[in-house]
């Protein structure tokens, strides 16, 4: 009777644990799928953005959908790249201002890892700063751009964008300072073999192709 009952306890027991299982994988599920869709809706305005303020609503967006999350880097990682493209639209953007709150997504994003993707940002927001005055301001944000793609590279040898900005900085550099497009077309020419191997997970970045060919086609003029 007492083994009856206890063997009856543990087919109930293993019922409820099952039912646990199933309803927290549901639950997983459902929060994945409204990460993707929020992500790829928010991805398609990042596309579509024309104006400063468009590139900031579109970071704002990540950022919110990040503070929901709490466990993807991301959607810091796409704010981020965000605040680089306005700076590279507007002129007008205070560099400094705006490099600070791009390292602070960096800062976020890294929380869950260092990655290459991440340097590629630190390296843009350091430039963007360089370029407010290169002749002063290149031994610092100059020297912070080089570290980053350095960093990068040891993650991974092998990200595409990173020899993308290796290249414009090489092809953006005086020859008589060891730049120039003699030196940068073969980083941009490595790039883009990279490029063409990529195979990047949803949702990961994918930018940087179409311009490391623009560029390799003016290093050939």
């Amino acid at each position: 009777m007492k083994s009856t009952f206890i063997q009856s306890k543990i087919k109930v027991m293993k019922l409820f644990l099952f039912i646990l299982m199933a309803s927290t994988i549901s639950v997983g599920r459902a929060q994945s799928d409204k990460y993707v869709a929020a992500m790829e809706k928010n991805l398609a305005l990042f596309d579509s953005a024309k104006t400063t303020q468009d590139y900031q609503t579109v970071a704002n967006n990540f950022e919110r959908i990040a503070e929901a999350e709490k466990t993807q880097w991301l959607p810091y990682y796409y704010a981020g790249l965000a605040l680089v493209t306005s700076g590279w639209s507007d002129p007008k953007i205070d560099k400094d201002a705006n490099a600070a709150r791009i390292n602070s997504f960096c800062d976020k994003a890294a929380s869950f890892g260092e990655n290459s993707e991440i340097y590629c940002l630190r390296n843009m927001a350091a430039t963007q700063q360089m370029m407010v005055n290169p002749q002063i301001r290149w031994a610092t944000y100059g020297q912070q751009a080089h570290q980053a793609l350095e960093k990068g590279m040891a993650l991974d040898p092998n990200n595409p964008r990173l020899y993308y900005l290796q290249g414009e900085s090489v092809y953006n550099t005086p020859a008589a300072f060891g730049g120039g497009k003699d030196k940068a077309k073969p980083i941009f020419e490595k790039a883009i073999e990279l490029f063409k191997k990529e195979q990047p997970k949803p949702l990961y970045p994918r930018w940087g192709l179409e311009r490391s060919e623009e560029m390799l086609a003016h290093c050939n003029k």
